[in-house]
């Protein structure tokens, strides 16, 4: 099973066709999405080509094969556009003996973690900076940003494979590996 894995895509047409191409390219099984799909937020500016009805075209066709979870912009309204569910707050991907908690990191916080189990993966989204952090309990991963990342990072996302993520960037190009530890 091979996980492609993409967060805040923000309603940037631009940056959402980009991860479509390299959803045709990397050929998963599923597209997990980390929530704040379509609104780019007050926080932020707009994405390049902001056009959440454009990303709607694009994403729909391929809702069999998504799985999301609610990020902090994304509403009921977007719901009722949007041909897969969006307002989960979290899902359990169970792969190969390995546990991924996917949120999209605004509800989670130290009270949250422990409720993990030792050695869970904690997938988030939110903060639009590429991160993979192992305190010895829990691993935590952050794809970054599709469409407006952060802290000098690129527009990028994951892939998981056979107990391996992988950071690339927009392009394809991998910038970083995690094997989970056996």
């Amino acid at each position: 099973m091979k996980l492609m894995i993409a967060s805040d895509i923000h309603g940037s047409y631009l940056y959402c066709s980009e991860l479509m191409k390299r959803y045709e390219a990397e050929k998963p099984d599923r597209l997990v999405l980390l929530g704040d799909i379509l609104y780019h937020g007050p926080r932020n500016n707009l994405p390049g080509e902001y056009n959440p009805k454009n990303v709607i075209e694009l994403l729909n066709p391929l809702k069999k094969n998504i799985l999301c979870v609610r990020g902090n912009c994304d509403t009921e309204v977007d719901q009722m556009v949007l041909d897969f569910s969006i307002l989960s707050d979290y899902a359990l991907i169970s792969i190969d003996d390995v546990t991924i908690f996917a949120t999209h990191g605004h509800l989670v916080d130290e009270q949250f973690l422990s409720r993990l189990n030792d050695n869970d993966i904690l997938l988030c989204g939110h903060t639009h900076i590429p991160a993979c952090e192992n305190d010895g309990k829990h691993i935590y991963l952050n794809p970054g940003s599709v469409s407006i990342p952060k802290a000098c990072s690129k527009n990028s996302y994951m892939t998981f494979e056979n107990k391996t993520f992988l950071w690339k960037t927009l392009d394809g190009e991998i910038y970083k590996e995690y094997k989970i530890p056996v």
